[in-house]
């Protein structure tokens, strides 16, 4: 695979239920990259856990981190989408007591030990025994769209923050990745890693990479934003995130100093680009892939050093 080829640290797929997304089963398809890859670590962004069985999520990813050779990870998420609720038999109305709930059954499931365990969305459990075991373990991380509540509840399980930071300044988000480090000291938890996650593109000039992106990413928006009540995408808005907002388009040479920039603001020990937006070109994206692991990647670290 042309990321681990070109050196990116790690590859991450969406789990989605509609139409405009290509994949349902991200464990399915991550295990097939595991198959063809030998160093890039394997995650989703994000596995829904509220609609999902918590069992079941942790069998299946310790089945692809033994697949991928110890290399699998997992972003749990309530989901910026509701489809799989209805699809899968839950109930909206209680969508912040089945992801917390969940969440703490997961918890209890990734110490690898009998867990007994009891809720209300589900039956108990007693003294069972969960298989298969990893051998140094799962990652995870959670998550967050930006609530002080999440962020506070990352630290609580002791999981990986990870920023979702699709619109407005990346360095507004300090104030929750200091409430994240502060919740760990209070708790007398280790240091944990923080993440942001955030679209951008990559191609060898900035106008270039504008010019590609921009009919894919305000239609993608647009098409969201209709059934979400937000405005049409306009050009000015767009170049607007460019500047000054979430979005990490452009050279390698500006993505990289942009990534910098927020990583060094927010303390971040990781940088996510969602590369795809829209039904953009495969040759566009390969590309993309490409610059961001060969020149993106090296020249962060750089500046970074």
């Amino acid at each position: 695979m042309l990321a681990d080829r070109v050196g990116i640290d790690a590859f991450g797929v969406g789990e989605h239920h509609r139409r405009d997304f290509a994949i349902t089963a991200p464990e399915v398809v991550l295990a097939a990259i595991a198959a063809r890859t030998e160093r890039i670590r394997l995650g989703t962004a994000v596995t829904v856990l509220s609609s999902d069985d918590p069992v079941r999520v942790y069998e299946r990813f310790a089945t692809l981190d033994a697949v991928s050779n110890g290399r699998a990870e997992v972003t749990l998420g309530r989901g910026s989408f509701t489809e799989s609720f209805p699809l899968f038999g839950f109930d909206l109305a209680d969508y912040e007591r089945l992801f917390e709930e969940k969440l703490d059954l997961f918890a209890e499931l990734v110490q690898e030990r009998p867990v007994t365990w009891r809720g209300t969305i589900r039956p108990p459990l007693e003294n069972a025994d969960v298989y298969p075991k990893t051998a140094s373990g799962l990652r995870v991380w959670i998550g967050v769209g930006g609530t002080p509540q999440s962020v506070v509840r990352a630290a609580r399980y002791g999981f990986g923050l990870m920023l979702a930071i699709i619109g407005g300044a990346p360095e507004r988000f300090a104030p929750y990745a200091e409430l994240y480090r502060r919740a760990l000291a209070e708790l007398g938890t280790p240091s944990l890693p923080i993440g942001v996650h955030a679209p951008g593109f990559v191609a060898d000039t900035d106008d270039e990479a504008a010019e590609l992106l921009f009919p894919y990413f305000k239609e993608q928006r647009d098409r969201i934003g209709a059934e979400r009540g937000w405005p049409p995408t306009s050009r000015d808005q767009f170049e607007g995130e460019i500047a000054h907002g979430a979005v990490f388009a452009g050279s390698p040479q500006t993505v990289a100093e942009k990534i910098a920039r927020t990583v060094r603001t927010l303390g971040l020990d990781r940088f996510d680009l969602k590369y795809a937006n829209g039904a953009m070109p495969h040759e566009h994206l390969m590309h993309a892939i490409e610059l961001y692991g060969t020149e993106v990647v090296p020249r962060v670290r750089e500046l970074l050093t």
